[in-house]
């Protein structure tokens, strides 16, 4: 599956399991710096099902095949997407192409789709942040954390929890340097960091989320493979002992006694 841009806004990006984003957001998986282009514009979501473009509450003006998209929709093969006065067509099938002297009617190899020709695989990245449910229905459930990420009890959310106490749209945190910043998007019942309710606040990995009842951990997964690697490394060996130095002690001590001795036996003559 892919998402091509006929008027060349963007080069063509292929588009694996999971979420796309589109927006001029430099977090953007897709980034359009566009006149009309939001900061998260819409979504992509691919599953094993298919694909469906998903426009957030807050997004802009989105239409597949004309029809405006409100909420979530379906994707098929060779639909048009159309925004902030941009197309794009999403491709989700391959072609086949006969061999030279094959039988016509006769199985095909799978190529490559014809127009595929310059497209960008989107690699997915190694999260650097992780928040892992350590209570209630996320116990055990661990979201990672690339971008900007809402959590909340509605399921166009992307961390949704399923509990009645939380808010439609309870919260959003962004990754920076340090963590993630925390931000309470008016919820009902709060937004807390170490017990302590924030409107704002700072995420530090080892930290505790909690949004009511429900609790998360943010762990960093490099943070936690640095330290295990420095731990597992051995510790430096002693530096070897010159030759002949563990005989220097010993021998020390019988000169000292034969000298004594010597002294004794001329005394006592």
């Amino acid at each position: 599956m892919k998402l091509v841009f006929p008027n060349g806004e963007h080069a063509p990006v292929i588009l694996t399991q999971g979420v796309t984003r589109l927006g001029s957001d430099p977090e953007s998986t897709i980034v359009l710096n566009r006149p009309g282009v939001l900061p998260r514009h819409f979504e992509i979501h691919v599953s094993g099902a298919g694909a469906n473009v998903q426009r957030p509450e807050t997004a802009g003006a989105l239409s597949v095949n004309g029809r405006a998209v409100v909420g979530m929709m379906a994707l098929r093969n060779g639909d048009q997407l159309a925004f902030a006065g941009i197309n794009a067509r999403f491709v989700a099938i391959e072609t086949t192409r006969p061999a030279p002297g094959a039988v016509p009617g006769a199985p095909q190899e799978t190529a490559l789709p014809a127009d595929d020709s310059g497209a960008t695989r989107v690699r997915a990245a190694a999260p650097r942040y992780v928040l892992r449910g350590v209570s209630g229905a996320i116990f055990g459930k661990t979201y990672a954390i690339t971008g900007p990420t809402v959590l909340g009890r509605a399921s166009e959310c992307d961390i949704c929890i399923p509990v009645d106490e939380i808010s439609r749209r309870h919260a959003i945190v962004r990754p920076n340097p340090e963590g993630l910043a925390v931000e309470d998007l008016g919820s009902s019942n709060g937004s807390f960091i170490n017990n302590k309710r924030v409107q704002t606040g700072q995420l530090l990995p080892g930290d505790e989320l909690r949004l009511d009842q429900v609790r998360l951990l943010l762990v960093a997964p490099g943070t936690e493979l640095q330290q295990a690697q420095q731990q597992a490394r051995p510790a430096p060996a002693p530096p070897p002992a010159p030759i002949g130095g563990r005989w220097i002690k010993p021998l020390a001590g019988l000169v000292i006694l034969a000298s004594l001795a010597f002294i004794v036996a001329l005394l006592l003559r």
